[in-house]
C-alpha cells in the first residue's frame, strides 16, 4: 500500500508538471526586498515595482546631485526578490527582462552574477538558466547611483520600470529581432530570428497581404496585430500600424502622402510628483496630456522612454523622436559623471538597446542620436555622427530618418554643415532664425526646431508654416518635469537671481517650463499653443500685476505668469492685464456686463488693460465667449477622480489621479486661499503621492500633508490589486473633510 500510495502521488506530480500552464511573459514587480546603501537585508522593506528612491526622499539643498537631479539624494540600493519555479520550468529557458534601471546595475541569481547594465535608460535582458533551479531562487539588483552629477535632470534612482520573467522552451523567438517593414502598404513583412537549443539560429519570416490598409496617423492611431510562431511552440504578438513616411526639403514631411507640419512637445521620463516611477498609467497619463494639449508630436529628451509610453504614443497618435544620449564623448559640465564615461564601450550597444526594442513602433517617424553634443566643432565628431546613424539605419528596416539636436553660443554655426550632413534631419536648438540663411547655402537641408522657447510660440508657428524645408517645431517643454531646477521661472525681486545653470537655485527644485504643469493642470499658454496649431475656442489668462506679491522678474524659458482666474483680492481698483487668445478677428470684453473695450486680435491674441474689480469678465469674439468669475471664501474640498487610462496592461495594481480644489458656496475654484491639507487612504489602495505645482514648495511628495497653490492639489493612489474600492479622505481647517471612493 505504502508503494501504490508513493506511485500514484508520483501520478499526480508528473501530470501537474506537465499540464502546468506556464505563461511565457510574467511581471515581476510584486514582493520585492530594498534596503538603501546597505547591503544588509535585514534592515529591508518591502517594496513594488516602479520604484524610484529619491523621490522618497526630503529636498536638500546639499545632496550631491544638485539642482540639476531636483535636489533629491541618490546612493546605493539593494532589491532583493524570491523567485520560485515548479517542475513545469525545468529545461526551459529562463530570462529576465528589465526594462530600466538607474544605474550601474548588477543582476545576481542564486548569488552568481547573471547580467546588469550601466546605462541607466536602456532595456536589458539577462539570462538565469545557466543560474536557476526548481524550487526557490534569490534575485539580487543592486544599483549604483553615487556617482554625482551624472545627468543634467533628474533621473532617479532604482527599479524605476518594470521586471519581467521571460520563460521558453530552448528553442525560441529572438524578442529583440522582431522588425516590421512595409514593402507597400498593401504589404506587411514580419521577420524574426530563430535561436535554437544547440546555439545556432534560424530566419523566419511572415508576409501579409492587407487589402484595405487603415494607415496609421495621429487622427487615426489605428493598430493592427499579427503573431509569429515556431513548430517548437513558441509564438509572440505583434503590435504594428502602417504608415509611409516621406521628407524633402522642396515637400516637407509627408505622413501618408499627406502634409504634416510637426506641433511639438519636448519631454522627460519622470512623472513629476511621482518622481521617475514609470508606472504604466502615469505613463499612458504623460501621453494623453500632451495629446490634450494638442501637440501631434513629441521629442524624448535626451534618452529612450519607457515602453509603455511609446505603446501610448502608438495608441493615441503622438509622433515621436526617440533619442539616445544627452552628450557623446566630451561631458556637459566639470566633474560630470554622464554618459561620456560610458560612450567608447557602450554606444553600439546601447544603440542596438533602443533601436532593437522599439523599431516595432509606429508613432517613431525619428531616432536622434545626441543632444548639443559638446565636441561638435572637432572634426572627429563627424566620423562619430557617422558610426551612430549608421548603426541605427543598419538596425530599422524601415529606414527612419536620423537626427541629432544641435546649438551653438557663438557665431561659428556654418562650421557645423560637415556634422549636419551625417543627418537625414537637422535638429536645430534654439536656432531656427538660422534657417533661411541656411537653406540658401544648402538647399537640400531638411530642418526641424527640436528645441524652443515657450515665449516664441507664434514665431515659430509661423516660421514652420511659410517654410516646407522646416518640419516642424518642438517646445522645451511639454511638462514641467523635477530637475533642471528653475529653469523657466518666474520669481520676485529680492529672490536668488539668474538662470539655472549660473548657481543653485533653491529652494526651486523642478523645471516650471512646460505647457502642463507638474499636477497635469495646462496653463494659458498650453491654450494659446494649441490654437495656432489646432484651431478652437476662445480662452482667457489673467497676468499676475506686477507688484501683486513683488516685482515680476521672468528668465529665459519663462513666460509671465498668467492665471485663469479673476480673483486678485486688495487689488481692487489698480491696474490689471488680461490676454485674450481667439482665431477671431476682433474681441470684446466685458466686465459685470459693461464693455470695457473692443480690439483686433493679432497673431491670434490681444491683450486688454483695465482696472480690476471683482465679479465677472466675459470675453466675446464672433459666436464664441467665456468667461471668469471672482471667488468666493472656501467652504468645501473638491475631489475629481481622472477617468481610467483607456488601456489594457499587465499591472493589476491601476492608479487613479485626483484632483484636490477649494471651492467656493457656488463650486468655483478659490486660487487665492491656500491652506495645508491631511490625505489618507483606506481599503484597497495606498497613497503613492501628494502634491502641488508650485516649483519653489519644497515639501515631500510621499508625505500625507501638502499646501494647495493657486486653490489646487493632486493626489495619486495606486489599488492593491484586490477586488474593491478604496477611499481617499482629505481634510483641512475649517472646511468639512472630503471622501472620494476610487477603484
Amino acid at each position: 500500500m505504502m508503494l501504490l500510495a508513493t506511485a500514484q502521488l508520483m501520478t499526480v506530480q508528473a501530470l501537474a508538471a506537465k499540464t502546468e500552464t506556464i505563461e511565457r511573459k510574467q511581471l515581476l514587480n510584486t514582493d520585492w526586498q530594498f534596503v538603501e546603501n546597505d547591503s544588509d537585508f535585514t534592515k529591508a522593506k518591502a517594496v513594488t515595482l516602479p520604484h524610484d528612491w529619491s523621490i522618497l526622499h526630503r529636498f536638500d539643498a546639499q545632496t550631491p546631485a544638485g539642482g540639476g537631479g531636483g535636489y533629491l539624494p541618490t546612493g546605493k540600493g539593494w532589491y532583493r526578490r524570491t523567485l520560485t519555479l515548479g517542475k513545469g520550468y525545468e529545461g526551459k529557458k529562463i530570462r529576465l527582462y528589465f526594462e530600466g534601471v538607474y544605474m550601474n546595475s548588477q543582476v545576481y541569481v542564486n548569488g552568481q552574477r547573471a547580467g546588469g547594465w550601466p546605462y541607466g535608460y536602456s532595456s536589458f535582458w539577462v539570462d538565469a538558466t545557466p543560474y536557476v533551479k526548481t524550487g526557490n531562487n534569490e534575485i539580487v539588483v543592486s544599483v549604483d547611483n553615487s556617482q554625482q552629477p551624472n545627468c543634467r535632470w533628474y533621473s532617479g534612482s532604482g527599479i524605476y520600470r518594470n521586471v519581467w520573467l521571460v520563460t521558453t522552451d530552448k528553442t525560441y523567438i529572438d524578442d529583440w529581432s522582431i522588425a516590421v517593414s512595409t514593402p507597400d502598404i498593401h504589404h506587411v513583412e514580419l521577420t524574426a530570428t530563430v535561436i535554437c537549443a544547440d546555439g545556432s539560429t534560424r530566419p523566419l519570416q511572415r508576409t501579409i497581404e492587407v487589402a484595405q490598409p487603415r494607415l496609421w496617423s495621429p487622427d487615426d492611431p489605428y493598430l493592427y496585430e499579427a503573431e509569429l510562431s515556431i513548430p517548437e511552440g513558441d509564438r509572440i504578438s505583434v503590435t504594428y500600424g502602417i504608415r509611409t513616411i516621406e521628407y524633402s526639403a522642396e515637400g516637407g514631411l509627408l505622413l501618408n502622402g499627406k502634409p504634416l507640419i510637426l506641433n511639438g512637445a519636448c519631454v522627460h521620463h519622470d512623472n513629476g510628483i511621482l518622481g521617475a516611477a514609470a508606472y504604466d498609467d502615469a505613463e499612458y497619463r504623460k501621453a494623453r496630456l500632451m495629446k490634450e494639449a494638442g501637440f501631434n508630436a513629441v521629442r524624448t529628451s535626451h534618452n529612450p522612454p519607457s515602453e509603455a509610453f511609446l505603446r501610448a504614443c502608438d495608441e493615441l497618435g503622438l509622433l515621436v523622436i526617440d533619442e539616445s544620449f544627452d552628450g557623446w564623448r566630451e561631458k556637459k559640465n566639470e566633474n560630470d559623471y554622464d554618459y561620456s564615461i560610458l560612450f567608447d564601450q557602450w554606444w553600439q550597444r546601447d544603440i542596438d538597446a533602443m533601436v532593437l526594442r522599439d523599431r516595432l513602433h509606429p508613432s517613431i517617424f525619428c531616432w536622434s542620436t545626441g543632444n548639443e553634443v559638446i565636441e561638435r566643432k572637432k572634426i572627429e565628431v563627424v566620423k562619430t555622427a557617422h558610426q551612430l546613424a549608421s548603426r541605427i539605419r543598419a538596425l530599422d528596416p524601415q529606414k527612419r530618418p536620423v537626427t541629432s539636436a544641435m546649438a551653438a553660443w557663438d557665431r561659428d554655426w556654418d562650421i557645423y554643415d560637415p556634422l549636419a550632413a551625417e543627418h537625414d534631419i537637422m535638429g536645430y536648438n534654439y536656432m531656427i532664425f538660422k534657417a533661411e540663411s541656411d537653406h540658401e547655402r544648402v538647399p537640400q537641408r531638411v530642418m526641424m526646431q527640436t528645441e524652443s522657447y515657450p515665449r516664441d510660440a507664434w514665431r515659430n508657428y509661423q516660421t514652420t508654416k511659410t517654410h516646407t524645408y522646416i518640419l516642424g517645431d518642438f517646445v522645451w517643454t511639454g511638462l514641467d518635469y523635477i530637475g533642471e531646477s528653475g529653469i523657466g521661472r518666474y520669481y520676485y525681486e529680492g529672490d536668488v537671481p539668474g538662470e539655472s545653470w549660473e548657481r543653485p537655485l533653491y529652494p526651486w527644485h523642478a523645471a516650471y517650463c512646460g505647457d502642463v504643469d507638474l499636477t497635469g493642470m495646462r496653463k494659458p499658454i498650453s491654450y494659446y499653443r494649441s490654437m495656432l496649431w489646432n484651431g478652437g475656442t476662445i480662452s482667457m489668462g489673467v497676468r499676475e500685476p506686477d507688484g501683486y506679491i513683488g516685482k515680476v522678474k521672468t528668465s529665459m524659458w519663462s513666460t509671465w505668469p498668467t492665471q485663469e482666474s479673476w480673483t486678485w483680492p486688495g487689488w481692487e481698483g489698480k491696474p490689471i492685464e488680461v490676454d485674450v487668445y481667439t482665431t477671431q478677428p476682433k474681441v470684446s470684453l466685458y466686465l459685470n456686463d459693461q464693455l470695457i473695450a473692443e480690439q483686433p486680435t493679432q497673431e491670434m491674441k490681444t491683450t486688454f488693460k483695465l482696472t480690476y474689480q471683482p465679479g465677472t469678465l466675459r470675453a466675446v469674439a464672433g459666436d464664441e465667449r467665456t468667461e471668469l468669475q471672482t471667488a468666493g471664501a472656501p467652504v468645501a474640498i473638491r475631489l475629481t477622480a481622472e477617468p481610467p487610462q483607456a488601456r489594457t496592461s499587465a499591472d493589476k495594481q491601476p492608479l487613479t489621479f485626483v484632483t484636490v480644489e477649494l471651492v467656493d458656496a457656488q463650486g468655483r475654484v478659490v486660487p487665492a486661499s491656500d491652506t495645508d491639507l491631511t490625505f489618507s487612504v483606506s481599503g484597497n489602495g495606498t497613497l503613492l503621492a501628494v502634491g502641488n505645482a508650485d516649483i519653489k514648495d519644497n515639501d515631500p511628495y510621499f508625505d500625507s500633508t501638502h499646501r494647495t497653490w493657486h486653490g489646487r492639489a493632486l493626489a495619486v493612489v495606486r489599488s492593491n490589486g484586490k477586488k474593491g474600492k478604496a477611499t481617499l479622505t482629505v481634510s483641512a481647517k475649517g472646511l468639512p473633510t472630503a471622501r472620494l471612493a476610487v477603484k
